[in-house]
């Protein structure tokens, strides 16, 4: 489908209403498709290409375009002039400097969270990558693939959907793209899905019957553990023919938990309800007297794996909030 608009490319209100009038007047928006070492990728109505990532007149910052990004590109020099704020961002903590944030993909509307019909599938796992939807204010949808290779899928299905009141569950055949083809309702026109999930759980083979191609490579599982490697490398928006987008890169599987906690409570509301009750504001839902959360897991409301889960959660997330709050005093 070739780009006449930038509505093709998911440009809404949210982010025309951030331009003024004199900007609109020497300025033309441009969406980055594949972030590269030194260079990215854009698409607006005059078409795609190569560009610097660099700011004009601006000293490097965090704040740098990322795949999915809106940006105001000048029309006499063609370089960028100011990334637009975004509806959402997931980003991580920068391996080489814990202090900074590297920047993975803006401007989602949906997020896959994948996993497979295997032995490789864990409530632990789609309960992280569910908070980090939540924390982010992406809507997830779980997508269980290999459904084909399971007498029971029906088993993954039901432990996926009790983890969230509502939460949207699809399983799907990943080579078939006559099955993948009912994921095409969260795809349509101007739409980005970014793709949460571990390594081998078939994220590529999705994407590949999904754009009708097989240009994104994948790799074989290990027989043994039902587990692969990841095989995306470049942080790159894919087009679908049903004119939305697909966004895929290597950082999403590696977002730690930080500053998650309001993801934490959405997840894990009845905890989180439950823990209002108790008779003292800092309740460690331990030996206190008058724990809500004990009683509740008590009577059978709540259960002792899923509290478990929950705890791990919030424990990790204080964990790296501590840690990278004291790195920044240093």
């Amino acid at each position: 489908m070739t780009l006449t608009t930038l509505a093709d490319l998911g440009w809404t209100t949210f982010f025309s209403d951030q331009v003024s009038a004199e900007e609109a007047e020497r300025c033309h928006p441009v969406r980055v498709m594949s972030v590269h070492r030194g260079k990215i990728s854009v698409s607006g109505e005059a078409g795609q290409r190569f560009m610097t990532p660099y700011i004009q007149g601006a000293l490097p910052t965090d704040d740098h375009p990322t795949v999915g990004d809106w940006l105001l590109v000048d029309d006499a020099t063609l370089l960028p002039v100011r990334v637009l704020p975004r509806m959402n961002l997931f980003k991580r903590r920068s391996p080489g400097d814990p202090r900074r944030d590297q920047m993975i993909a803006a401007n989602v509307d949906t997020v896959f969270v994948v996993a497979s019909c295997n032995q490789d599938f864990s409530v632990a796992r789609l309960e992280r990558y569910l908070v980090l939807a939540r924390e982010v204010g992406v809507t997830p949808v779980v997508i269980l693939t290999k459904a084909d290779l399971t007498d029971t899928p029906e088993l993954f299905v039901t432990a996926a959907r009790a983890l969230e009141p509502g939460l949207r569950v699809e399983t799907v055949n990943g080579r078939d793209p006559g099955d993948v083809v009912r994921l095409a309702a969260y795809c349509g026109p101007g739409r980005t899905v970014a793709f949460l999930g571990s390594s081998g759980v078939g994220k590529s083979t999705l994407v590949n019957s999904l754009r009708g191609s097989d240009s994104i490579a994948t790799q074989a599982i290990r027989a043994h553990d039902g587990t692969g490697r990841h095989t995306t490398t470049v942080r790159e928006m894919h087009r679908l023919p049903q004119g939305g987008w697909l966004l895929d890169t290597p950082g999403m599987r590696e977002l730690q938990l930080s500053d998650a906690a309001a993801g934490i409570a959405e997840v894990f509301d009845d905890f989180a309800l439950a823990a209002q009750d108790c008779r003292f504001s800092d309740c460690s839902h331990g030996v206190e007297p008058g724990c809500a959360v004990r009683a509740g897991i008590d009577s059978g409301a709540l259960t002792a794996e899923r509290f478990d889960r929950w705890r791990r959660l919030a424990v990790e997330e204080k964990t790296n909030a501590d840690r990278l709050t004291k790195r920044w005093l240093r």
